[in-house]
């Protein structure tokens, strides 16, 4: 049986135990046995890291030991899959830059708050957007730092609104263009990553829902199996 851990914690803020009710059951009709912690410490657990194909980690700020992070990206490395959104993934460890480097990004800001913002989605053949239009939000639009080596599946514009945006320091970032969904490599681990997602509110977009749900099982070791060729 496929596998899959989620691994809750940190600011309360964003939701997390909430958002894990909401996938966990979806992964579960997927065919996957799903495992819920809320302590960093599963990933010292070998041989149940040894297993899972599929990590999802829920949290946002807060500190990782040395040894957890280790654990948990060498897991990656040996083939396990990295899925996740929003903070819960890419401003999980402010001080971990191994981490950042592997998720291929970190939040940085969110200028003006919640605001009405658009998804435009730039490789529409990509299996984890196929058949998935653009579409607007109404959340956090994150500004982050993202490495180029990232394949983006979708990005988003800022512009002039809200007004903040137009007020010192923020004016520079009118036209921006900023990555919101990629996926990418870590050793044998396929990594996926979605910005939005700050409250479980953002998962009553569809389109959102439905290309988180589609990023976990790319990511996961056993895709091959899930979608054959």
């Amino acid at each position: 049986m496929k596998k899959a851990l989620m691994v809750w914690g940190g600011w309360r803020g964003h939701e997390p135990k909430q958002c894990v009710e909401i996938f966990a059951p979806i992964l579960q009709t997927k065919g996957f046995k799903v495992t819920i912690s809320n302590t960093l410490n599963i990933y010292l657990n070998r041989p149940k890291m040894k297993s899972t194909d599929l990590i999802i980690p829920v949290w946002t700020m807060g500190q990782i030991t040395a040894e957890q992070e280790e654990a948990l990206m060498e897991t990656v490395a040996n083939g396990a899959g990295l899925a996740g959104w929003h903070g819960g993934m890419a401003d999980s460890f402010r001080n971990n830059t191994n981490y950042q480097f592997m998720v291929g990004g970190q939040w940085v800001a969110h200028p003006g708050g919640i605001v009405d913002y658009k998804i435009n989605i730039i490789k529409p053949n990509d299996p984890i957007v196929r058949g998935i239009k653009d579409f607007k939000i109404k959340s956090e639009q994150y500004y982050m730092h993202v490495d180029p080596a990232n394949e983006v599946l979708a990005v988003t514009r800022f512009n002039n609104k809200p007004g903040a945006y137009l007020k010192k320091p923020y004016r520079w970032i009118k036209g921006v263009v900023m990555p919101m969904i990629w996926k990418r490599r870590w050793g044998k681990g396929k990594i996926f990553y979605a910005a939005p997602g700050h409250t479980t509110a953002d998962f009553l977009i569809p389109e959102l829902k439905e290309i988180v749900v589609r990023g976990m099982l790319w990511a996961s070791r056993c895709y091959s199996a899930i979608h054959p060729s």
